[in-house]
């Protein structure tokens, strides 16, 4: 059974319905309970066009090649290992940068995961949601929640589980644009597209007026990389090129306030840290 607020869906469809033919919402309805759409959606009239094209490549997370990624969320052997084209490595030599517990992201939230949540309020969007914990953590704490993410196995898995979550990328049209309360960044997606100043434009317009940016950061407050990478398991399954990045709480500071973004917290808890956002 879904786990969609009948609130959520309700501010959804009129927003949806606005030509009064039907034929918006019906679309939408259909990618909310996880039907994927074969056609691609169309841009928002005011979006950068040059932006827009970038982040829909094919070249998204992990996808394309042997799509270890797809494959670690749905097998034991989860263990994912991100190589990437550093600017002061020999051309061509890719380095590994980070190793990643697919596990992580099917179970459960944990406690740190449910801690990024508190005090904020709903709705929450979470950007590059995977499988859907995020979205399940928000629901238990009383929240409507929505997800949206390039994979179609990750959201075949959240919509399996009673999540909602659209299969498309934060770059394509999203429900109650500039209404949003919390957007999440978690688990490196600050990285999504390699471009972070591009990723935080994009959420100021889908935020709040009050609302607030959760963005998980490097650990090093300075660290601010863009680069080529790809994803590569056990056994040596190897994803096609995508651009990522990775960047810290001070490096987030100063890209965000391009945007007219402030920081109005940062925390630390286990090997973990975060930033908080707000429009200035």
């Amino acid at each position: 059974m879904s786990v969609v607020s009948p609130r959520l869906w309700d501010q959804w469809a009129e927003c949806a319905d606005r030509d009064g033919t039907g034929e918006t919402a019906e679309r939408l309805k259909a990618d909310f309970i996880g039907q994927l759409a074969d056609r691609t959606l169309t841009a928002r009239a005011t979006s950068d066009r040059t932006t827009t094209d970038r982040f829909r490549r094919s070249t998204t997370f992990g996808a394309g090649g042997s799509e270890p990624y797809a494959q670690a969320l749905q097998s034991d052997d989860n263990v994912l290992y991100l190589y990437g084209h550093r600017l002061d490595a020999d051309p061509g030599t890719a380095a590994r940068i980070s190793t990643m517990h697919a596990g992580r992201w099917s179970a459960g939230a944990d406690a740190i995961d449910r801690s990024l949540l508190a005090g904020v309020a709903g709705p929450v969007l979470d950007i590059g949601c995977g499988p859907g914990r995020m979205i399940q953590a928000a629901i238990d704490e009383g929240l409507d929640a929505l997800g949206v993410d390039v994979s179609p196995t990750a959201v075949r898995i959240a919509v399996a589980a009673g999540l909602a979550v659209l299969h498309r990328s934060v770059f394509d049209d999203i429900p109650l644009e500039g209404t949003w309360a919390t957007l999440l960044l978690v688990d490196g997606n600050i990285g999504i597209g390699g471009d972070p100043d591009a990723l935080l434009d994009r959420c100021v317009s889908l935020l709040a007026v009050d609302g607030v940016l959760v963005v998980e950061v490097h650990r090093d407050p300075e660290h601010d990389l863009a680069y080529e990478s790809t994803l590569q398991d056990a056994a040596g399954h190897t994803s096609d090129a995508f651009p990522w990045a990775e960047i810290g709480v001070s490096a987030l500071r100063r890209r965000a306030a391009k945007v007219g973004l402030v920081q109005v917290a940062e925390w630390t808890k286990g090997e973990r840290s975060f930033a908080r956002l707000a429009r200035a």
